[in-house]
Formats: C-alpha cells, sequence, structure tokens
C-alpha cells in the first residue's frame, strides 16, 4: 500500500534519488544537496508550526512510501504562499491590435509580459512519481492527496492555487524556448538557468530578462510552436489537473515557456466533492475505492483504499490495515474522494 505522508531528515536519500530521475526542467528538484536538506528541514519546520490562520511562509513537502518494502515512490508538494523571499517570474500572453482604416489592415500581436502576478497565491509543485510506481491509483493518490490537505485545513492556503507544468525540452535539456532567450539577452544554457532557479538564485533574471512586452511573432518559429505546450512526460500531470478544474489563464514559464494552470481553491473538484466520514474499524466487502486522508495536519497521512460509507451515520468503515496506514482509531475522521 502506498502512504503519502510529511517529508521527515531520513529521506533525504530517496529524495536526491527523485531529483536525479526527475530529469531536466523539474526546477523543484534541482540535484544539490543543500537544497534538498533545506527543503526537508523547512517542510518539517511548517508541518509543525501552529497557530497558523493564513498561507505565509510555509512549504509543505510530502512523500508516498510503500509500506510492504518501505521504499519511497515519489514526492508530491505545495507551496504556502509563494514570491515574498525570493520573486516568483512569469510570461502572460495578451494581446494588441495594430489598425489602419486607411490601408484596411488589421494585424492582431500576441505579446509576452514579464511579471510577478502570482505572488501571495499557493502552488502546488514537486509532483513525481518514480517509474516503477506509475500504476493504479497511485499517481492520483500522490496528487489528490494536496487537495484532501486543503479541503481539511483551507485556512493555510490562498484562494487561488496554481500549478507550473513543465514545458517542451530534449534529453539533454535543450529548450527552443530558452534558446530564443540566450541567443538574444542570455549567454548561460537552458540546464544552468533551470539550476539557478532551482536553488534559489533568481538574481540574474532580473537583471537579463527583458522588462518591455516581447512581440511573439518575432520569435524563431521553434520558440513560438512550444509557448503553452506541456512537456510529454508531464501530459498526465495536466490532464488530471483540468479534469479538477484547473485552467491556463495565459500565463507560462519564463525558461521552457510551459502552462501554469489555475483554480480558486473551493472550486477545485476534489477539495469540494471530498467528504468527512467517521471511523469504523472493521472488515467490509465495498469495492468502492476512495482516496482518503486524515485529519490531523502535522501527521497527515493518505491512503488509496476501499472502504464502505454509509450515508445516514456519515460513516466509513475500514479494514485494520487501512486504519493503521491512516494512523486513526474508532470513532476519529477522514475525508473521503470516491474514486
Amino acid at each position: 500500500m502506498l502512504v503519502v505522508r510529511p517529508i521527515k531528515k531520513s529521506d533525504y536519500d530517496a529524495l536526491h534519488t527523485c531529483a536525479v530521475e526527475s530529469g531536466h526542467g523539474f526546477t523543484s528538484l534541482p540535484v544539490n544537496e543543500e537544497l534538498l536538506t533545506n527543503r526537508i528541514t523547512h517542510s518539517e519546520y511548517s508541518f509543525s508550526k501552529e497557530s497558523v490562520t493564513e498561507p505565509g511562509d510555509e512549504g509543505y513537502l510530502m512523500v508516498g512510501f510503500d509500506t510492504e518494502t518501505g521504499e519511497v515512490a515519489g514526492t508530491t508538494g505545495i507551496e504556502a504562499s509563494i514570491g515574498w523571499d525570493v520573486p516568483f517570474y512569469s510570461y502572460h500572453i495578451s494581446k494588441v491590435v495594430h489598425s489602419s482604416n486607411k490601408l484596411g489592415v488589421n494585424n492582431v500581436v500576441k505579446l509576452l509580459t514579464f511579471g510577478n502576478n502570482y505572488t501571495g497565491c499557493s502552488e502546488i509543485c514537486t509532483l513525481f512519481l518514480r517509474p516503477d510506481f506509475r500504476k493504479g491509483l497511485n499517481g492520483r493518490l500522490m496528487s489528490k492527496s494536496r487537495f484532501l490537505l486543503m479541503a481539511e485545513h483551507p485556512h493555510r492556503f490562498s484562494k487561488t492555487i496554481f500549478a507550473e507544468m513543465r514545458g517542451v525540452s530534449d534529453a539533454d535539456g535543450n529548450s527552443p524556448f530558452w534558446q530564443w532567450l540566450q541567443d538574444h539577452f542570455f549567454s548561460i544554457d537552458f540546464t544552468l538557468a533551470d539550476y539557478l532557479t532551482g536553488i534559489g538564485k533568481k538574481g540574474f533574471i532580473a537583471d537579463l530578462m527583458p522588462k518591455l512586452p516581447i512581440y511573439i511573432n518575432l520569435l524563431s518559429q521553434e520558440a513560438q510552436d512550444v509557448i503553452g505546450v506541456v512537456h510529454e512526460n508531464t501530459r498526465p500531470a495536466l490532464k488530471l489537473l483540468e479534469n479538477e478544474g484547473f485552467t491556463n489563464r495565459g500565463y507560462v514559464d519564463i525558461f521552457d515557456a510551459g502552462p501554469t494552470v489555475e483554480c480558486d481553491l473551493r472550486n477545485i473538484d476534489s477539495v469540494r466533492d471530498s467528504i468527512r466520514a467517521k471511523v469504523v474499524i472493521a472488515e467490509h466487502s465495498s469495492s468502492q475505492a476512495y482516496l482518503m486522508g486524515n485529519t490531523s495536519f502535522e501527521n497527515f497521512r493518505a491512503v488509496a483504499a476501499k472502504g464502505a460509507y454509509d450515508l445516514a451515520s456519515e460513516s466509513v468503515i475500514l479494514s485494520s490495515e487501512v486504519a493503521e496506514a491512516l494512523e486513526v482509531n474508532e470513532g476519529d475522521f477522514v475525508r473521503l474522494l470516491a474514486q
């Protein structure tokens, strides 16, 4: 059984393995010991932080582990409020019309405008599932466990939730979009720029990034073709978020031009559709599968398992194995999301 829980210091080796396996373009998991260690430390601090009434500098990082082998299957995370301590940049796609009635000419031209419009929003990030575990409900659990946490503790997160999706790059980490920026404004390749951003050294962005809007039709055709296009390996994650109600509102990543998608917290399907139920521990024959999370924050646990929900009593029968994985007792509450 796969169980999602907050990361801890002893998970460092597993997190490093995920960073290596995630490959180029996965900015939130750079292969850097200091940064990965700091992320774990900050996550432990964030999960233990009490009396949180609004989102702040908290960063929540979780892992999914196999209860049979103890092996870590992947990671998933949430940043409660981004852009305050370290600037968060994005491009917004807008339109201008160049028109001349005298000449009978009307041209609609798209622009990329540099900005910090997601400052203060909560970001879902660092979703990576190792190849051997990409089966069953594991991917859904790793992604949607974050929404179960948000549904139970909404005051810790902002009204707007967003996610940056990895854009197009090849096996060597070359991005067609970045190649154009590199040729005209930068002198470093995509993998280095991506790595520097991942370790928090973003000063070069403000120093070198063009401040005025960029006319998209002046970019190379290769760069134009990948604006707003997701990396092949990220398509399932994007589809899952789109099914949750996330949509692209014209924002793209400044390095690889991958799409950014967003949704109001209250309108995320898994937040809106999840329900609370009192735990009854007993054997059952139900075939209904649920994503389940306990109601604790510091000791959050989530699994994908079968349960027998009774609407009249607002209770759910769980096997002892599932109850143990969720660290709940008879009479405790869990949050359920039917699959």
